[in-house]
């Protein structure tokens, strides 16, 4: 069964950092793509990065260039999200998925095969 799992999300104080992973199985993560995307309430889901198979490309939303840091760990059949400098307009549901190979229209949600669940991001003093 493929599955997509998302954690690490929290409640954490603006200037402060959380680390997002993005747990993959049921397929083989080597071959895939996987892309962040967040939504915030009352708006639409939006992509914030994107990493490609070989981790050779990334790819990061304006609004998150200099702050976030995408990696992934195909061992672990792992992909992570490190994000500094945390702004209250981060706040937002934060979803992994996948597409093959590379970052084809990253934030394009219809390129993708695959998604998790979410895990909520709060950014509050």
């Amino acid at each position: 069964q493929v599955q997509l799992v998302e954690s690490g999300g929290g409640l954490v104080q603006p200037g402060g950092s959380l680390r997002l992973s993005c747990a993959a199985s049921g397929f083989n993560l080597d071959l895939y793509a996987i892309g962040w995307f967040r939504q915030a309430p009352g708006k639409e889901r939006e992509g914030v990065s994107c990493i490609s198979y070989s981790d050779a490309f990334t790819y990061y939303d304006d609004s998150v260039k200099g702050r976030f840091i995408i990696s992934r760990d195909n061992a672990k059949n792992t992909v992570f999200l490190q994000m500094d400098t945390l702004k209250p307009e981060d706040t937002a549901v934060y979803y992994c998925a996948a597409q093959l190979y590379g970052c084809s229209d990253y934030a394009g949600m219809s390129a993708y095969d695959y998604w998790g669940q979410g895990t909520q991001v709060t950014v509050s003093s």
